[in-house]
């Protein structure tokens, strides 16, 4: 089976018959080893090791920013989902729709039109669908 390889400069190839493509194990982006970390270039997009390496640190810190996002979220999820327990439990309303506003209005204030996408996603993981 053949398989369409995008390049790093955007260009659509397709691996000679016969040969591994990019990245299958034994092939020259994958290095004689199989490891796919056989030249500094592998999953950084650039030869230059310093850049490379600078890439790698980068990316570590984007992986914790994004562990703490994720812990952020179930979190926050928890705590909306108990307000909205807590609230129906004393006879009051499934919504309020003030809140919700003023949620999406900070989230839009700081972030743009991103933001509010972001905080209607936010609320909906508290509140489920509407």
């Amino acid at each position: 089976m053949m398989t369409d390889v995008v390049e790093s400069n955007g260009s659509l190839t397709r691996p000679e018959a016969g040969r591994p493509g990019p990245g299958a194990p034994g092939s020259p982006v994958d290095g004689p080893s199989g490891a796919d970390d056989a030249r500094p270039e592998a999953g950084t997009g650039t030869p230059e090791p310093a850049a490379a390496a600078r890439i790698v640190e980068i990316r570590e810190r984007i992986d914790e920013i994004d562990r703490a996002l994720i812990e952020l979220w179930q979190e926050r999820a928890r705590l909306s989902q108990e307000v909205g327990v807590t609230r129906m439990a004393s006879g009051g309303t499934r919504l309020v729709l003030s809140r919700e506003r003023e949620i999406l209005e900070r989230f839009r204030a700081a972030l743009g039109a991103d933001g509010t996408q972001l905080a209607l996603l936010l609320l909906r993981a508290g509140r489920g669908p509407l």
